[in-house]
């Protein structure tokens, strides 16, 4: 696996980007986070041992790979700190191979608590965060009044500019509770004696890498129709989950990218509001939460489900141009008598040429479906394509004829052995 190879979530995010990521981890030299905070969260299963990670890339489970949180991350230090601990505390030791870029933005305590008010404010209209502070932090850096990690270096500068973000949010949302002084002595006490060992000027360190020919990996944080630009706005991030993202927030340029594999969930989910086209209000969505256990990593909240959208993933190809895709949770369809696949929508009695902008008509829109027959047999111990029954390897056709790019894994579990390999020709 040479140059930089790159792993996005191609649907509403939770599509299962951590245990590819995992995977391919066993063979690279450097893994990196571009973009979100901790949001984020990935779920690996190793030898037995559950992984959550939120902030941390899913390589620091390599002990021979370095792993970076790149500038464009969102950073909640403390969380940093206790998810380093908790990872640490199950065996796997970061030191000296997990770096923070010095240019990353810092999310505060009051980034989290405006968070909340802010999703007050709007009411019904309430886009459905996980409270993290991560929109109000990427609002602060959009604002250009945000705080980044080496400003801690500097820290009677660092602490008058936080002073003033703290009055400026007050001026805004009212007087929250939050205790100033105890946050500067908290960052203060994380300056001095936690953080320098991890921080580093992402930009030259990444170069370097890539210069030395070491095998990157960027994992992806959220997916296509989560991103700020592209994706179901306002109910989206506050940063861009596309390969553009993978470039402004690691400082990698185009050209260096040699693999985009999208990862495409079996079917569909997404947590918190807005339109969802393909959702199943009925017991193919009950079926679906249950089996594939669809609780937020995060949140621990209900995902939502419903049947594979062809249409969202043909606008996510579009967009990231996937050179190859890993279709995962294949095994959550084992029980179906038949599995539908959203092909087109329909609007006002007519064919839509793609994923609309407007939410109104998305909303409003009709799915046009494919049914093709389930195959009704336990396929978790199968790793290799003939392996699995003839009618799930015709579902798995079907999804690259009509994608139009080539799946290349095939989850089947929730192990780290549970994948299908399919070498590209």
């Amino acid at each position: 696996m040479s140059g930089v190879t790159v792993v996005l979530g191609s649907q509403w995010g939770d599509e299962g980007k951590g245990k590819l990521v995992d995977v391919l981890a066993q063979d690279i030299d450097v893994c990196a986070r571009c973009q979100g905070g901790n949001n984020a969260g990935h779920t690996i299963v190793v030898n037995g041992t559950k992984f959550d990670f939120h902030l941390l890339p899913s390589g620091v489970i390599n002990p021979n790979c370095v792993s970076i949180v790149g500038n464009g991350v969102v950073v909640h230090l403390p969380s940093f700190f206790d998810e380093v601990a908790v990872t640490e505390s199950k065996g796997i030791s970061v030191k000296g191979r997990l770096f923070l870029s010095s240019r990353a933005h810092l999310v505060f305590d009051f980034h989290q608590i405006v968070d909340g008010l802010k999703e007050a404010e709007l009411g019904r209209g309430s886009i459905g965060t996980t409270k993290k502070g991560i929109g109000p932090a990427y609002s602060s850096k959009a604002s250009r009044s945000g705080l980044r990690v080496h400003h801690l270096f500097n820290f009677p500068e660092f602490e008058e500019k936080f002073r003033q973000m703290v009055i400026n949010k007050k001026k805004r949302y009212g007087d929250f509770e939050y205790d100033v002084d105890a946050e500067i002595r908290r960052y203060k006490d994380i300056a001095q004696h936690r953080l320098p060992e991890f921080v580093v000027d992402s930009i030259p360190f990444m170069h370097k890498q890539m210069a030395a020919g070491k095998r990157v990996l960027v994992e992806g944080a959220n997916a296509l129709m989560l991103d700020l630009d592209f994706g179901t706005y306002p109910y989206v991030t506050s940063s861009n989950a596309t390969v553009g993202g993978v470039c402004t927030g690691l400082g990698i340029p185009p050209n260096k990218i040699g693999r985009a594999i999208g990862v495409v969930k079996a079917y569909t989910t997404r947590v918190g509001a807005g339109p969802f086209p393909t959702e199943q209000l009925n017991a193919i969505g009950e079926h679906l939460q249950t089996v594939g256990h669809e609780y937020g990593t995060t949140t621990g909240r209900k995902r939502r489900c419903g049947w594979l959208d062809t249409v969202v993933l043909e606008y996510s190809n579009m967009i990231n141009g996937y050179t190859s895709l890993n279709l995962t949770k294949l095994d959550i369809l084992d029980g179906l008598d038949e599995i539908k696949i959203g092909v087109a929508y329909h609007h006002n009695g007519k064919k839509l040429d793609a994923f609309p902008a407007d939410l109104t008509v998305l909303e409003q829109v009709t799915v046009e479906y494919e049914t093709l027959p389930g195959w009704k047999t336990d396929i978790s111990a199968c790793r290799r394509f003939e392996d699995l029954p003839v009618n799930a390897q015709r579902y798995v056709t079907r999804v690259e004829q009509l994608v139009g790019v080539p799946i290349e894994w095939i989850g089947v579990g929730v192990a780290r052995e549970a994948m299908i390999h399919r070498p590209l020709h």
